[in-house]
């Protein structure tokens, strides 16, 4: 691989792909509607391009991915518009992948998963999702294998990190930061997966440029699960923080969502903190190497460093 675009180059995992596909020698295309983020981010960085355009609009995309080995597929969008966008999106990048003879990887969460019995999944685990949005990801793993570009499907848990910021974590990170009250969405004594990004983005870029992994499912799990009363414990070392932490339960975002049409669409997935669904990552560590794994204390603290400058 000697060039790759990244579509969603503005957000967390993007971010973090960007940063290790150049630390290994990679020319990048970073891709995203922003171009003042876009600039922000990577102005500096050196091999980069930035390309300003909308993953929905095929023409914009195909004119960034022109030359492109891998297009990393990074975009996300707002919840209530999951049904409208992400299939149309996946449409558009296998055609121009198919255009530009390129492979495609695929920033994948544990949706598709749904609710499982065994709470331990592989690669092999059959996908049984019962939500809207799991439907939608399983729909987006079913193009992708059934079209003739190869293709990575990688599942990881919730997000955190640098420029992570439509994460589950990141309101909470943010009002620590300013020194507000607290929210901890989900409840704080059950044990979940958070991955720092920066280990999914060298867990996926070892993966990308390697000739034998493509056309498979590959999770990628956090270094452990951690409960939030550990997590919030971290937060509270590093910072000194020492206002009280709010835990928002389903049924307190069940009566926001009333309001707020996105919170509306977080209430179905609410299931993952109650009875949450964790990666196993013997596949990879098996046939690749040992997992990158940062320690939750060295991950929160580099991610609370980067939201430092951002909002102090």
């Amino acid at each position: 691989m000697k060039k790759a675009l990244v579509a969603g180059a503005s957000g967390g995992m993007g971010y973090a792909l960007v940063g290790e596909l150049v630390s290994r020698g990679v020319e990048v295309v970073a891709f995203s509607r922003g171009k003042e983020k876009l600039e922000h981010l990577y102005s500096n960085m050196p091999n980069v391009t930035i390309f300003s355009g909308d993953a929905l609009n095929q023409r914009e995309l195909n004119e960034a991915a022109k030359g492109v080995d891998v297009i990393f597929h990074a975009v996300s969008f707002p919840y209530q518009e999951w049904s409208e966008k992400h299939l149309q999106c996946i449409d558009n990048i296998l055609e121009v992948a198919k255009t530009q003879r390129a492979k495609i990887a695929l920033v994948d969460n544990i949706y598709a998963y749904g609710m499982q019995a065994k709470k331990i999944v592989t690669e092999d685990t059959k996908k049984e999702p019962h939500t809207k949005k799991g439907k939608i990801r399983l729909a987006m793993e079913t193009r992708l294998k059934e079209s003739n570009v190869p293709t990575l499907i990688v599942h990881m848990p919730d997000l955190y990190g640098p420029n992570a910021e439509n994460t589950i974590l990141n309101e909470t990170l943010k009002s620590v930061v300013q020194n507000k009250k607290a929210n901890f969405i989900g409840s704080t004594k059950v044990a979940r997966e958070f991955i720092y990004t920066n280990d999914g983005a060298k867990a996926m870029v070892e993966l990308a440029l390697r000739q034998d992994t493509y056309n498979q499912n590959w999770n990628i799990p956090s270094i452990s699960p951690i409960t939030g009363e550990e997590l919030i414990a971290i937060l509270r070392e590093i910072t000194g923080y020492k206002k009280a932490v709010r835990v928002v339960s389903k049924n307190m975002i069940r009566f926001i969502g009333i309001f707020s049409p996105f919170m509306k669409e977080v209430v179905e997935m609410m299931y993952l903190t109650e009875s949450p669904v964790l990666l196993c990552g013997e596949k990879y560590e098996k046939e690749i190497k040992p997992l990158p794994h940062t320690s939750y204390r060295q991950g929160i603290q580099e991610t609370i460093s980067w939201m430092k400058k951002k909002y102090q």
